[in-house]
């Protein structure tokens, strides 16, 4: 590849990377910094609601093991998006189809966006527990370096029910789907990654096998 076509691939990449990022965290700084746990209001009647969460795990809500489980899944995050950065990196300079990279790079995005909130909201928020959160509070924040917790906002619960009577897992319990609240990191991790999936899947097996 071209010197300019490389770094133009460059520029368009780090550039998607810096806008997903840019529009995750404006979302999730005007959550914070206006509504308190829990609080909700409803978008498109019962079908999309912003309901604000907070949540100490991985995406949609789920949770991993604790005080240590946080801080271990924190620096797993970081490592694993300095790598995802060097592997497209070496992916432009091969030229490899531009729509894998474009997919690693929603990947990429996603990630740090929930990293950010795991490593520095717990410093520069304060509580969001029946009161808006106070960005810089002078008493210092919630938490911890590298132990903030994600923001998550976006809720889908499209309809709902009760499994049969028959069901053998929750018999006669209520659902509903799509029940776990997330954000737009999330949702660009999760579009890059079924991107992948469907249209990509043999050139990530073949890098990786190589």
């Amino acid at each position: 590849m071209k010197v300019s076509t490389r770094v133009s691939m460059n520029r368009k990449v780090w550039g998607l990377v810096f806008f997903i990022l840019l529009l995750d965290q404006i979302v999730k700084i005007w959550i914070k910094t206006h509504m308190t746990l829990g609080q909700e209001f409803h978008v498109l009647g019962d079908w999309f609601i912003i309901h604000f969460t907070e949540n100490n795990g991985m995406a949609f809500g789920m949770e991993f093991g604790g005080e240590i489980g946080k801080l271990l899944l924190s620096l797993f995050r970081i490592a694993t998006v300095c790598l995802i950065g060097w592997w497209i990196n070496q992916l432009i300079r091969r030229r490899t189809a531009k729509g894998f990279i474009y997919s690693l790079a929603l990947v990429l995005a996603g990630a740090v966006g929930n990293i950010i909130d795991s490593v520095f909201y717990g410093v520069i928020f304060s509580d969001s527990q029946y009161h808006v959160a106070e960005l810089f509070p002078q008493g210092g924040g919630y938490a911890g370096f590298l132990h903030g917790k994600v923001v998550d906002m976006l809720y889908f619960p499209i309809f709902s029910g009760h499994f049969p009577s028959w069901f053998p897992i929750w018999p006669a319990e209520p659902f509903v789907f799509f029940r776990p609240v997330f954000n737009l990191a999330d949702t660009s991790i999760t579009i890059g990654v079924l991107i992948i999936l469907i249209f990509y899947r043999k050139v990530f097996m073949e890098d990786t096998a190589s």
